[in-house]
């Protein structure tokens, strides 16, 4: 029989202990599947649907369990997942309610009942650090790293490189990760080394990942549709837990299929293959179905940093980079990704020079050298608006590496004077934000309306990586 999404998630949550307790032989070692640091929705289910399907399926040759791990180094699973994603619990909620297999699966969209359901069956980053400690690793004569298989969601380099296709996750500097798989539709960083066959290498141009996911999944015949026969099929309740969890980023990441700057083949054939999946019963209401998923997901994405501190804004859809110059100097580099207006976060932080005062500290914590804020929000006309806010906090090459970007990637982005696009601001106001994050004593900041909403930080990020190769 089948396992439901939650059984299979239990399951291998229990098997990450048998692995840590040296009950598994070699050959039985769990891949863990791990998404990009900001651990967005795409990131998290891109890793939960491959590994329900790819778990005893791949390496061809040797099936072996897979594990997904939510790459979040400061967070456990349980009440405090449920406060920082609320749209992935909703995601979780949706797909595993409507239908629920059993009653005794059933649980409620509260912190109590979400969070002992994230205790129970999903494994955070943060989580893994702790039952290292428990089991004793890095005590006496256990100080020795633990090593682990990889396959990469979303992201194709990890942040400690140790050599190609091997590396730690921050937060894990205890454990050595080899890479085994990647799926990917950022930048290539030519870390993942070439792999052995039957497993996927993917890397290429999506909307969302888990469109690529569907996609690999699709082409190696390992989910197909409900038809008796296969022993890979999932029963028909199953099917349509996963094709929803499934579907949700790709609606999400794509406006529900209306960015047109974001939309490929790939992403409209995932959608193709999945939504019939979910309605099949619903004949001609399909579209509604669909509609109303991505109307419930987007909405509490929308409402996400209501209860967020401002570092936990900044924090929620950070990733960072380090590039070496011309010279040899190293430029740490971060990007925070928030889906709210510029005006609505300085609200937020009460005033500019705490959004400032809060944005230093923040990258102070994390010895960063450049720090940017990309906003991508609607406004009240329902028009998708983005603002670019870069901020070199020191002199030197920092401010060279801004000017460098300033000059080589206005006119690509579409980059213009800020003004208020999505709220009601005072002039008093406007100016007062203008005046905060536009500065030259010793520091840099920039602050633009960026016209050109098709650039996502997929492609502005490796414009101002590239530009620390130019200054």
């Amino acid at each position: 029989m089948s396992r439901s999404l939650l059984q299979f998630l239990k399951e291998v949550h229990q098997l990450h202990f048998r692995f840590l307790s040296g009950a598994l032989k070699p050959a039985h070692a769990p891949i863990y599947v791990v998404g990009n640091p900001s651990a967005d929705l795409d990131s998290i289910i891109s890793a939960i649907v491959y590994s329900y399907f790819a778990h005893l399926r791949t390496p061809a040759h040797s099936p072996r369990s897979h594990i997904p791990l939510l790459n979040l180094p400061t967070v456990p699973s349980g009440p405090e997942l449920y406060r920082l994603r609320p749209e992935f619990v909703k995601a979780l909620w949706l797909c595993t309610n409507n239908p629920h297999i059993a009653e005794s699966e059933k649980w409620e969209e509260t912190p109590e009942s979400a969070g002992r359901i994230l205790q129970e069956h999903i494994l955070t980053v943060n989580d893994f650090a702790a039952h290292l400690r428990s089991y004793g690793y890095g005590k006496g004569d256990n100080e020795t790293k633990l090593c682990a298989d990889i396959t990469m969601v979303d992201w194709n380099a990890m942040p400690i490189r140790i050599q190609r296709g091997e590396g730690c996750l921050t937060g894990l500097e205890d454990v050595t990760f080899s890479v085994v798989g990647c799926i990917d539709h950022h930048v290539d960083e030519e870390f993942a080394p070439p792999l052995e066959a039957g497993s996927p290498y993917i890397i290429q141009p999506a909307g969302s990942c888990a469109s690529l996911v569907v996609d690999w999944l699709k082409s190696t015949g390992i989910w197909q549709k409900q038809n008796d026969g296969n022993e890979y099929q999932t029963k028909a309740a199953v099917e349509t837990q996963l094709a929803s969890l499934a579907l949700t980023p790709i609606l999400v990441d794509t406006a529900n299929l209306t960015a047109e700057s974001k939309v490929t083949e790939t992403d409209r054939d995932a959608v193709t293959f999945l939504s019939p999946i979910i309605n099949k019963n619903q004949g001609d209401q399909t579209q509604g179905i669909q509609n109303e998923l991505y109307s419930q997901i987007n909405e509490t994405k929308k409402n996400s940093l209501d209860l967020l501190t401002i570092p936990e804004i900044l924090d929620r859809d950070f990733k960072s980079w380090t590039e070496t110059s011309p010279s040899g100097e190293k430029l740490h580099i971060g990007f925070c990704s928030v889906v709210k207006s510029i005006p609505w976060i300085v609200r937020k932080a009460d005033h500019g020079q705490s959004l400032l005062d809060s944005l230093t500290s923040f990258s102070r914590e994390r010895e960063l050298d450049i720090v940017v804020i990309m906003t991508a929000f609607s406004s009240k006309e329902d028009k998708f608006c983005r603002e670019l806010l870069v901020y070199a906090l020191r002199g030197g090459k920092a401010v060279d590496v801004v000017d460098s970007f300033v000059t080589d990637a206005s006119e690509q982005l579409g980059l213009q004077g800020w003004v208020s696009l999505g709220e009601d601001v005072e002039q008093f106001d406007e100016q007062q934000i203008r005046s905060t994050f536009s500065g030259d004593k010793g520091d840099r900041r920039r602050l633009w309306v960026q016209t050109d909403v098709s650039k996502s930080r997929k492609q502005v990020a490796p414009l101002l990586r590239g530009a620390v190769g130019q200054a």
